[in-house]
């Protein structure tokens, strides 16, 4: 029995291609609900930086509109007001993909900048939609900030293992 779209037709896509991104995706944001004791709470966005991982590690893995789904699973999950997670994720994907059209090659360095970027951007916006001005968090969200730039090299080594145990798969 011959494939639609004849010889040339795309390998069907492996279950563990797909499963795996998204199951990490979701996982890292469901860690915002685990009951932890914290004298301050810096929980960092690890929904978020798994995704800027996965998409900074392999583009073809986590497309352009896939942030829409996990955003409002985010939203849903971590309480946030409803769109802003969507929107913000989705934001800093389509900029990295246009700052990514701009540089001639990447490396790891650069892929920390830009994620970086991307977290402040999230955090900041998403401070200013989610509390009043007058609220005093911007202390706690600069330790947010620094944890999670910090923090970036773990995950994406992290998605980094992912990646080959998907490989395998």
């Amino acid at each position: 029995m011959k494939q639609a779209g004849g010889a040339f037709a795309p390998d069907p896509v492996p279950a563990a291609a797909w499963a795996i991104p998204a199951a990490s995706i979701v996982l890292g944001s469901m860690l915002t609900i685990v009951p932890m004791v914290a004298t301050f709470p810096v929980l960092p966005p690890l929904g978020l930086m798994i995704l800027l991982a996965w998409r900074l590690l392999r583009p073809e893995t986590v497309r352009a509109w896939t942030p829409i789904p996990f955003g409002f699973f985010d939203d849903l999950i971590s309480g946030q007001p409803l769109g802003s997670a969507i929107l913000l994720w989705t934001l800093s994907i389509v900029i990295i993909d246009l700052l990514d059209q701009r540089l001639m090659s990447r490396d790891f360095w650069q892929d920390w900048v830009l994620a970086s970027g991307a977290i402040a951007f999230c955090l900041s916006i998403g401070r200013l939609i989610a509390t009043p001005l007058a609220a005093h968090v911007d202390t706690l969200l600069l330790f947010q900030v620094i944890a999670a730039v910090l923090l970036y090299p773990f995950v994406a080594r992290l998605v980094a293992w992912l990646d080959r145990k998907r490989g395998r798969a």
